[in-house]
């Protein structure tokens, strides 16, 4: 994805990824770690609470939890410090940058904000292939979507989009 980020910038753009997708950090962004804690931990229970009510089986909290679980569960030493660095760290910085860096941002430059903030979350949440999670997903690329829209830069998403998938792995690593 990197490769392919930097292709479009060096053939399309200035050449510069933090210039073309907008990674830039200001102290504020910090405000991205209580957005990305709290729409773990409030938001998305906001979200699944009533899907809980109408289908147990299919949105309870053990079924929504579980690839997470099973990707925590299957790392052990070394590997648990790796998978904290792909999952917390890593991906959170190439996700930002293809999804509100280069999709959302070409897709406002030609449509609606909102249109191109719903859009963009729609593919966030699809992509990850995960069915029982693509309402989450989807409600938090929103979060992300209006993040990036209102700073015009990455810094913020970055840091809630860590915040967010650290605030998963310790719940299910914790239990």
């Amino acid at each position: 994805m990197l490769l392919g980020l930097w292709y479009v910038s060096d053939r399309m753009g200035s050449g510069s990824i933090v210039a073309d997708y907008g990674l830039r950090f200001e102290p504020i962004d910090v405000i991205g770690i209580p957005i990305g804690v709290l729409s773990q931990l409030v938001l998305l229970r906001l979200l699944y609470w009533p899907l809980e009510q109408w289908w147990p089986h299919t949105f309870g909290r053990e079924r929504v939890e579980q690839s997470a679980r099973d990707l925590s569960d299957s790392a052990h030493g070394v590997w648990f410090v790796v998978l904290v660095l792909i999952v917390v760290v890593g991906a959170q910085i190439v996700e930002e940058l293809m999804y509100r860096g280069l999709l959302q941002g070409a897709f406002t430059r030609r449509l609606n904000d909102a249109v191109a903030v719903v859009l963009v979350a729609a593919w966030f949440a699809i992509i990850h292939f995960r069915v029982i999670e693509y309402p989450g997903l989807f409600l938090f690329g929103l979060v992300l979507g209006i993040c990036a829209l209102r700073t015009r830069r990455l810094g913020m998403n970055v840091l809630a989009h860590m915040a967010f998938n650290a605030t998963g792995l310790i719940l299910v690593a914790g239990r």
